[in-house]
């Protein structure tokens, strides 16, 4: 018998209703003191030849542990969830991921950052180059590196969590 075992005794096809389960009452509470709103943004961050930047304009809402994000050394107020297009930093970014932008402002530092090149969001690696040179680096070998003064690219932020479908 499985009940002598521990299993739950309803069956495996047929479990409780979350409002019958001790402690859920059907929610889960979202504590503000726990949880915190990011806004995600109704513009995309291309991983491809590049889309033009859009008005920033939030159209949904994330939401994230503040523990969570206290431990990343992350401030919510210089966050923001966005989109990515394209599959040039595939297998990192897929099409569609959501991607979460720390736009604190920071001294240049290598990694994975929303930029703008002119009037085109992208999402690339950023690695130094040449004094006052910046390398534009896709993850999709398909895609060659670009090299660009430093002063021509607007770091927006620090790509700093994705999430997306398996």
């Amino acid at each position: 018998n499985e009940s002598q075992l521990g299993a739950p005794e309803y069956k495996s096809y047929d479990p409780p209703a979350a409002s019958d389960l001790p402690g859920l009452g059907g929610t889960l509470a979202m504590d503000s003191e726990q949880w915190v709103e990011l806004d995600r943004l109704a513009i995309e961050a291309s991983a491809g030849p590049g889309s033009v930047g859009a008005v920033e304009t939030s159209f949904d809402t994330m939401m994230f542990s503040r523990r969570w994000l206290r431990e990343q050394g992350l401030d919510p107020t210089k966050l923001s969830a966005i989109r990515v297009s394209g599959d040039s930093m595939d297998p990192l970014l897929k099409d569609g991921d959501e991607i979460l932008v720390d736009r604190t402002p920071r001294p240049f530092r290598e990694g994975i950052h929303v930029l703008r090149l002119g009037e085109v969001l992208n999402v690339k690696r950023l690695q130094a180059g040449k004094p006052g040179r910046v390398l534009l680096i896709s993850a999709n070998p398909a895609y060659e590196p670009i090299e660009v003064a430093q002063d021509e690219v607007d770091i927006i932020g620090r790509v700093v969590w994705k999430s997306g479908r398996v």
